[in-house]
């Protein structure tokens, strides 16, 4: 999935599949990012990087390899922040190291994971943001 795809999450509508006698066709409308865990205290929500499916060769890579390359991946969008981040000003005198939409980069095994269609998202400490990168496809990315 590319990344201005990520970015950009278009409201989902949805209907019954069938006429119900006395109910009115349903129009609510329910964005993705509510199905997201809203990050608590001083962690923030991360949505590693997902590489192309196809290669600059292009060769098409399967599900699996996909898969495997997002877990351990070690890059990621800030999607939220939870209310503490980067409060503590004896820890964080410059301020805050990250904001919402910047690209990071985190330990490979850092955080916990949770399952979400379509891959993964990641809780993470605030004080376990390394780096923050203008592009994710200028690392290399390996497993």
């Amino acid at each position: 999935m590319k990344t201005e795809t990520l970015l950009k999450l278009k409201p989902k509508i949805t209907l019954p599949k069938a006429d119900l006698v006395g109910l009115k066709k349903s129009k609510q409308i329910t964005k993705e990012t509510t199905k997201l865990p809203q990050p608590t205290g001083w962690r923030i929500l991360v949505l590693p990087f997902k590489m192309g499916e196809k290669t600059k060769g292009g060769i098409l890579m399967g599900q699996d390899t996909l898969e495997k390359q997002q877990v351990a991946s070690q890059c990621g969008n800030v999607l939220a922040m939870g209310p503490d981040c980067y409060r503590d000003k004896s820890r964080y005198k410059q301020g805050s190291w990250c904001k919402v939409g910047d690209w990071v980069m985190f330990a490979r095994y850092a955080g916990s994971r949770i399952k979400i269609e379509g891959g993964e998202v990641r809780l993470l400490n605030d004080d376990e943001i390394l780096a923050t990168i203008k592009n994710p496809e200028d690392i290399l990315h390996e497993y």
